[in-house]
């Protein structure tokens, strides 16, 4: 049973930072890809960053020069560092992992709020 976890989310002023982890349950070595996702109220989920197992990483336009994916192997975990938030990035984030050749999973959310 592969299972996610994630955490850092939180409340943070305008200009702020949060650092989110998600926890895998098993080597991610064992993913073709890790990213992480957000989703806002009354919008649909679309994806913030990713990086494959090689190390190639994916940016949304909106969060690029700010937010940066990483990964410690030996930890388990796929991290998103946040700079300098704007309310526009208040979400529920997503971790997500692929498996191939089509297996999909998701960690159960964490909310983040950027608010004054």
């Amino acid at each position: 049973q592969v299972q996610l976890v994630e955490s850092g989310g939180g409340l943070v002023q305008p200009g702020g930072s949060l650092r989110l982890s998600c926890a895998a349950s098993i080597s991610i070595f064992s993913f073709s890809a890790m990213g992480w996702y957000r989703q806002a109220p009354g919008k649909q989920r679309e994806l913030v960053a990713s990086v494959t197992l090689g190390g190639s990483r994916n940016y949304a336009d909106y969060v690029k020069g700010r937010f940066t994916i990483s990964r410690d192997n030996a930890k388990k975990t796929v991290y998103l560092q946040m700079n300098n938030l704007t309310p526009e990035d208040t979400a529920v984030y997503y971790c997500n992992a692929v498996r191939a050749p089509s297996n999909t999973y998701w960690g159960q959310g964490t909310q983040v709020t950027v608010s004054s």
